[in-house]
């Protein structure tokens, strides 16, 4: 059994119609339903109102891996809840998948010790082709190639992050260049994966591809010998 924590600030669901009218039922709901569906993964939420945030020794040893959403609730996060997801990650072998705008969180920051900051375009909101460029890694077995997305919001480089370890998927926009927008790192004993697709206004959490590739991020991130 696979023990993933879907972590969601969950500010704009509250306040916003138009993420509200893309996530009736919060957004980390949304994520922790298609994953329950998978009877070797067992699932538990947690949100910025959450007690101790959601994260404590407790909790995270009991984690394989984190699903971590963030936007406008970066600077909420505490510094000592970034350094025990850094520590569960590269010390204790935690997987942790950062979706979306969660490139520029305290712990992603952490883990790559670079700016992670990018490039919006304007317009800033397009079409997108997530295009595979490695169709042999776990993360993109039986995923399409291009999944197209019919409405995100674009990203452009330069994006701050370190070469990643392996570039799983490429973005094209179209009103922009191409974005990494799928990338593997292995951090100490833990892995990490960045994966762009997730703004808050549209619906993206429901697209078949969108869950299958969050899926075989979840497998892949999942250290089976932790603990051991």
């Amino acid at each position: 059994m696979i023990k993933v924590l879907v972590w969601c600030e969950n500010i704009q669901n509250k306040t916003q119609e138009d993420v509200k009218a893309a996530y009736p039922e919060e957004m980390h709901n949304t994520i922790a339903e298609f994953l329950r569906a998978d009877p070797n993964i067992s699932v538990s939420t947690a949100t910025l109102d959450s007690p101790d945030f959601g994260v404590t020794d407790e909790i995270l040893a009991n984690t394989d891996v984190v699903l971590w959403w963030g936007h406008v609730g970066h600077g909420q996060v505490p510094d000592e809840v970034v350094e025990k997801l850094y520590n569960a990650v590269v010390k204790k072998g935690m997987g942790i998948i950062c979706l979306h705008s969660a490139h520029f969180s305290k712990i992603f920051k952490r883990l790559m010790g670079t700016s992670c900051g990018l490039a919006i375009p304007k317009p800033a909101f397009a079409q997108e082709k997530l295009w595979t460029l490695l169709p042999g890694h776990p993360i993109a077995a039986g995923i399409p190639n291009p999944v197209d997305i019919e409405m995100e919001e674009a990203y452009n480089e330069f994006f701050d992050i370190p070469q990643p370890d392996e570039l799983v998927f490429n973005a094209a926009f179209a009103n922009c260049g191409s974005f990494r927008a799928g990338a593997a790192y292995h951090r100490g004993r833990g892995k990490v994966f960045y994966f762009q697709p997730g703004h808050e206004t549209y619906p993206i959490y429901r697209q078949k591809e969108i869950q299958d590739i969050i899926f075989n991020a979840v497998y892949w991130a999942n250290n089976k010998t932790r603990g051991q």
